[in-house]
């Protein structure tokens, strides 16, 4: 299962999104570190729509997030982005 795969499923079984977009920018980053090559699935951006956001601060959205996605974070992936909305909310995507 690739990373990607493994943040969508986790990403959807945990919060039920209404929208989700998992996408793989690792090659945007290429030579920005000598280990970066821009292959692979090192750097990941998560859009989200969820009620379960319904409120909660944005830092409580990227916690919740971020500690569900822990096990890929520890495993290699360099950065993660998240654009979490609740349903309603203006969002630039």
């Amino acid at each position: 299962m690739t990373v990607q795969s493994s943040i969508e499923e986790k990403l959807t079984a945990a919060f039920a999104p209404e929208r989700l977009v998992v996408i793989n920018e690792s090659h945007l980053h290429a030579g920005h570190h000598p280990d970066v090559t821009g292959e692979g699935e090192t750097h990941m951006r998560v859009r989200i729509v969820s009620a379960m956001f319904t409120g909660m601060t944005r830092l409580a959205r990227h916690r919740a997030i971020t500690e569900l996605l822990k096990p890929e974070l520890d495993a290699g992936l360099h950065a993660l982005a998240v654009e979490p909305s609740a349903p309603g909310e203006a969002v630039r995507w």
